[in-house]
């Protein structure tokens, strides 16, 4: 029995030393995510307007996906573009649209990726300064209105 144990406790070393040097990664809980777009959206509300808002990891894929009753149809996919983007190019999407109309040799920047929104409302999601995420909202009546729901929803989960 010792004898077994002995072998499988040898043969498995390896094993945990190489488990401890995998890279580790901060990500955005779903929790958090949550809370964000629910802040998000309540600050879109207090100001009367129907506003859809996205959360997205740092892969882009979507985490939560809230559509305020009597919102635009357009309005989901909009905010959800907004985040990918955000979390995406690690930036607010609103100042990527300013860099890329000062500067038109990057124009060719809003066609890399069919689901790139460039239009204010996204904003990256940082914990720790980590980038973990990205929110946008849509269906505010400016890009600069959506971008301050986003930033309640940040403030909501303490994200820079």
């Amino acid at each position: 029995m010792f004898r077994s144990t002995a072998i499988a406790a040898t043969l498995a070393a390896p094993l945990a030393a190489a488990a401890q040097d995998l890279p580790t990664s901060p990500y955005l809980p779903l929790a958090a995510a949550v809370e964000a777009a629910e802040a998000a959206r309540a600050a879109c509300a207090d100001e009367g307007h129907n506003a859809s808002v996205a959360i997205v990891a740092r892969d882009g894929a979507t985490k939560v996906l809230l559509k305020a009753d009597m919102s635009g149809p357009h309005t989901g996919p909009s905010a959800t573009g907004k985040a990918f983007t955000a979390a995406s190019l690690g930036r607010d999407t609103a100042g990527l649209a300013e860099f890329i109309a000062g500067n038109p040799q990057n124009n060719g920047l809003r066609d890399m990726d069919p689901r790139l929104v460039v239009q204010a409302g996204g904003l990256p999601i940082r914990i720790g300064g980590a980038l973990v995420g990205g929110i946008g909202v849509g269906g505010a009546p400016s890009g600069a209105t959506d971008a301050e729901c986003a930033r309640s929803g940040l403030d909501a989960i303490g994200a820079e």
